[in-house]
This record gives structure tokens, sequence and C-alpha cells, in this order.
């Protein structure tokens, strides 16, 4: 994990910090097979090094404990599928309710931030309820925490918002107000590059 709280404010990365960034995700996906067969790091490598931009958005995953590892590659895109790959919801990203229209509504006890603002800051996408599933066919997440998931509009429009965790060996799907925040959950985000 990248221990620097340093927050990159022009969304540039030093050379230090891309290089120490690109030796912690080639050493978790090479400790990390199982989530993605068949891929190969030099090819991932030489996408992130083609993307810059989106070094930065990887970084901020690291940053706030997401610990982010490839799961997929779309052959039609020619994308690689980062996930946040921390076995509990990243430690950076908790104690937030699901949106702006939540945090704003709080009349008291305000978070600090809200999952999808942090997450669009960060350049990245809330896993949404399938992707959630998918992650945990790889392994077993948040057993001790859970996760915000991206919301369909019909529940979100009614003020509630969903999230899972993974319990019993078995994936849960569950509802609150969109307002509500817990330190013990946060948002797991994916990444396309």
């Amino acid at each position: 994990m990248i221990e620097n709280d340093e927050i990159v404010a022009n969304k540039e990365l030093s050379l230090a910090q891309r290089e120490e960034l690109l030796g912690v995700l080639k050493e978790r996906f090479e400790k990390n097979m199982h989530r993605h067969k068949n891929l190969e790091w030099s090819k991932v490598q030489e996408k992130l090094d083609d993307n810059h931009d989106k070094l930065w958005s990887l970084y901020e995953m690291e940053r706030t404990g997401g610990e982010p590892d490839v799961v997929d590659y779309d052959k039609e895109m020619n994308e690689y599928i980062f996930y946040d790959c921390s076995a509990e919801s990243p430690k950076g990203r908790r104690s937030v309710c699901y949106d702006r229209k939540a945090l704003d509504s709080r009349k008291k006890n305000k978070p600090e931030n809200s999952a999808m603002d942090m997450a669009a800051a960060m350049g990245i996408e809330l896993l949404n309820e399938e992707q959630y599933r998918e992650l945990q066919k790889l392994e077993k997440f948040d057993l001790k925490t859970s996760s915000w998931v991206l919301t369909p509009s019909d529940i979100r429009d009614r003020g509630g918002a969903i999230f899972c965790d993974c319990r019993y060996d078995h994936v849960f799907l569950y509802h609150n107000g969109a307002d509500s925040y817990y330190g013990s959950r946060g948002f797991r985000g994916l990444l396309s590059i």
C-alpha cells in the first residue's frame, strides 16, 4: 500500500510516485494470478504506460486502501478492468453516505463526503450489484464490512440506496436510506484502462 497521504492536486504523479505505484501493482498482480488467469503483466504495464491520466486514478484507489488489481480484460474494447480488491471495504472511503443529494439532505451529523462524489473525484465508478457478485467469485471480500453499490434510479428516487457484503459464504444485497453512513461501510470502485 502506498503510505504517502499526499493528495496529488493536479492529477499528475511524479516519476517516483509512478514507479512506486507500478511496483505495488505488479507485485499484487503476480501474487494474485487467480484474479486474472491468462493475462500478462507486461501487456498491462504497456497499457498503463500509455495512459498516465488513469495512473492517477489507480494511485487514488491505492492511497485510499482499495488495493486495485486487474480482474478482467475486455477484448472488444481492448481495456483492462481494475477493481478494488482489498479484503474489506477500503478504509479511506468509509463513513460516507451514498451521494450528494443524500449528503445535502442531512441536517445533523453529516459525513465528510459521499461515495458517488468520492468516486467521481477519483475518476472511478462504483461497482454495480452484478460486478460486486463477480468480484466475490474470485475470492471472499467484505466479511466484516459492507460496500455501497451503484443503485438503480427507481430505488434512489425513493430515498434508498443499496449495499452488499459477504456472510456465511453468500453475497447479500441490502438497502438503507441513502443518507445513512457507517464506520464499516465504504465503496468499491472500478477503472477501465
